[in-house]
């Protein structure tokens, strides 16, 4: 049995059209669509979890949604892949702007940094249904998921992940934030330059 502790957050974050453009990579699109994954939006969540992990040394703020919107996501990828890759960036900016409403300063450093796996967080995850896809890497078994340090300890130089991030490397046109159906790790930065 895993030793932890746990606070659920009650998170409702406004639809963030700003953050979906910048993933999106779009600067407007239509008012049905935007109505649309407004809808969508509002829909989600329910999906959208938070919650505070204390494994007593470390606390970690871990938001993701449900499966069901990783199914959503994949249906649409093979309906229209336009729509695919929106509801992609909708889901993206959800878990994000979860992020930043209890985590302001995420927002403003520009990342959410991934820690470190230790066996205390995995036992934690495994516990609460989100478990790591392996025990070295700190990808979630939820696609649309974020897990960093609570209260917010920095950015780029404490992200387990600095060696290999684009960003961490100055080399921010080599990073790509929308990625196609799978198990992917949502990348651990709030807005992308």
């Amino acid at each position: 049995m895993s030793e932890y502790t746990k606070n659920i957050l009650s998170i409702q974050p406004p639809f963030d059209f700003e953050l979906l453009f910048e993933l999106l990579q779009e600067t407007r699109v239509g008012g049905q669509v935007l109505e649309d994954l407004a809808r969508t939006w509002e829909r989600w969540l329910p999906s959208l979890h938070a919650m505070r992990l204390d494994t007593g040394k470390i606390q970690y703020l871990a938001v993701w949604l449900d499966e069901k919107v990783e199914n959503e996501v994949d249906e649409s990828w093979a309906k229209a892949p336009s729509e695919g890759f929106r509801l992609n960036a909708l889901a993206q900016a959800l878990c994000m702007s979860a992020v930043y409403q209890a985590l302001p300063e995420v927002e403003g450093a520009g990342c959410a940094p991934a820690p470190k796996p230790t066996a205390k967080i995995a036992a934690a995850l495994e516990a609460e249904g989100i478990p790591y896809q392996s025990p070295h890497l700190p990808t979630l078994s939820r696609r649309f998921s974020v897990l960093t340090h609570f209260p917010f300890r920095g950015a780029c130089e404490i992200c387990f992940l600095q060696k290999d991030c684009p960003k961490a490397q100055a080399n921010a046109e080599s990073f790509h934030s929308v990625e196609i159906p799978g198990p992917v790790l949502i990348p651990p930065m709030g807005r992308l330059q």
